[in-house]
């Protein structure tokens, strides 16, 4: 038998698409099928086939419920997969929701797409997938348990081990058969960071021949958050804000993020630490996820505290788009907490719209804001964006609390990665951005024995006793190598047209508007402009 050969069909240079093709012998078996996020090309390999046949996969394992790790499994049936998709039963729970939520918002984006396509008398465009989509692939899932051997198609065996990310994230151990007996690979999925309110710490098994490792925070480390410190940095942002006409708002990840964030305001809230105030949860899909959490709250850390958060008189979840409305009228400082976490789609948009103008508005990122992103934009000090079309000049208030994020910091991947020890042949860094891989392979490669690899999108690697080694790929690439995890041509296109309206309007009179806008045809069509301006001098001979 031939040694495995393992394919990175995502998250390779960037945070979110992940998606691992495992080839041993004749099974081919798929670790996650996650939907790409951030910039406008990187979104665009939704669209595009998959690099593999899905009719030809045996098994899919998903470590979690993220869209950026489970977002394309109703495309991945559509197109012909019709096998197990093995997951916990809470990550279960959650996909349930997650990817019918997911396909109602394709659905959403693609109308209002069209019908600026129709206008402009462009071809119109299909969704991804629907919500009927996500509902139809929902029999596929079976359920495991952590800490249990399970075996699929051709003697592939795996474990799910707690990663501490999500509730029901798992880390997850294959071994699959090879030419010199069975090759054991450990998949990271996301590792969750220490303190978590919810969760607890990862765990994964050691001595392993193959690591492929998440390395979304390896360049970066957080301040050292206990639970109290967390809600004492969380009570400054929530001071700082209180104004008697200002918002908080929130742009936070439906599923756990928005309901940690809940749990420790009402907690300030009921300790007198912070004035009681309305809290609007805008987001259905964190209403419906709340649900599920409460299903496990039991097995949750904090699962009481979390449910008398829920209890609270001051708390609001809006359901239907009107509600949603509603709060542009809601008077005195409140909180409003919001998806998308990245600012990309959903009813934080909308809110954004409202309020990014105005100073008495601040804006708190409680999580990873991907390059590219509406939410990295903000982060990084953008004084004009634009929203649906629309230009705004940014007056909020930045703010950002990264002791929610989900991930383990660079110090904390570091010492995951030493316990796996030992580790025989190769360590492979996918979900991170260049510079986090770099940094955290700089550190890793005098840490461990074994080989540090950072893959590149569809790279292909044999997985031999003796090492890793790549497989050449003559197909041409889905995307260029530099564009995953960074800002695109899209991004420079907003920026520039912002940077145009400013021009012109800095310009005193219409002469001057004219000279702006004559210079810029003249770099885009040069002979064009000569022409025109000839045409035009010669008229105006004419006429004298």
């Amino acid at each position: 038998m031939a040694n495995p050969i393992l394919h990175f069909h995502g998250a390779a240079g960037s945070v979110t698409g992940s998606c691992f093709l495992l080839e041993s012998g004749d099974t081919r078996i798929l670790i996650d099928c996650g939907m790409f996020q951030g910039s406008k090309s990187e979104k665009e390999l939704n669209y595009k086939p998959f690099p593999f046949e899905p009719s030809r996969i045996d098994a899919v394992l998903l470590t979690h419920a993220h869209i950026d790790h489970s977002g394309l499994l109703p495309k991945l049936a559509n197109a012909g997969y019709a096998g197990p998709i093995f997951a916990t039963a809470a990550t279960i729970d959650l996909c349930t929701i997650m990817l019918q939520d997911s396909g109602h918002i394709q659905e959403s984006e693609v109308r209002q797409l069209n019908r600026g396509n129709r206008r402009r008398a462009r071809e119109t465009v299909e969704p991804v997938y629907t919500a009927d989509d996500a509902c139809r692939m929902l029999p596929q899932f079976i359920a495991v348990e952590y800490g249990e051997w399970r075996e699929t198609v051709g003697g592939v065996k795996f474990r799910y081990w707690n990663a501490g990310h999500l509730m029901g994230s798992a880390s997850i151990e294959v071994a699959a058969p090879g030419a010199d007996g069975a090759t054991r690979s450990l998949f990271s999925g996301d590792v969750g960071a220490s303190n978590k309110l919810f969760e607890n710490l990862p765990r994964a098994p050691s001595d392993v021949d193959y690591l492929i490792c998440e390395s979304t925070y390896g360049d970066r480390e957080r301040e050292e958050y206990a639970l109290k410190d967390r809600r004492d940095r969380l009570r400054e942002v929530v001071a700082t804000s209180n104004s008697p006409s200002g918002v908080l708002l929130i742009p936070s990840f439906a599923v756990e993020r928005t309901q940690e964030v809940l749990t420790d305001l009402v907690a300030l809230m009921d300790e007198g630490e912070v004035p009681r105030c309305p809290i609007m949860i805008d987001s259905p899909l964190a209403s419906r996820a709340t649900e599920a959490f409460k299903k496990h709250a039991a097995d949750l850390g904090h699962g009481k505290a979390f449910l008398r958060a829920l209890n609270a008189q001051n708390v609001r979840f809006t359901e239907t788009a009107e509600q949603s409305k509603a709060l542009d009228l809601v008077r005195g400082f409140h909180i409003i907490i919001a998806a998308s976490g990245m600012c990309e789609a959903g009813r934080i948009r909308h809110r954004l719209k409202n309020w990014l103008w105005r100073p008495e508005c601040t804006v708190l990122f409680v999580g990873f804001q991907a390059a590219g992103t509406l939410g990295r934009i903000l982060q990084e000090g953008a004084t004009d964006i634009r929203i649906q079309g629309e230009e705004i000049h940014v007056c909020a208030r930045m703010a950002t609390l990264d002791a929610y994020s989900g991930h383990a910091d660079a110090s904390e991947l570091d010492a995951w990665v030493a316990e796996r020890e030992p580790i025989r042949n190769a360590v492979f860094l996918v979900h991170g951005e260049e510079r986090a891989r770099e940094a955290m392979s700089a550190r890793l490669s005098k840490q461990v024995s074994a080989k540090v690899v950072c893959p590149s999108l569809d790279d292909a690697y044999e997985l031999s006793p003796a090492g890793a080694r790549l497989i050449e790929d003559t197909r041409p690439a889905r995307i260029k190598p530099v564009v995953p995890g960074k800002p695109d041509w899209n991004n420079d296109y907003q920026r520039f047209v912002l940077d145009l309206s400013d021009r012109l309007k800095s310009v005193a009179d219409e002469k001057g508007r004219a000279v702006v806008l004559r210079r810029l045809r003249r770099a885009l069509d040069p002979d064009e402009v000569s022409a025109a301006e000839g045409r035009r001098d010669g008229n105006v001979d004419h006429g004298s």
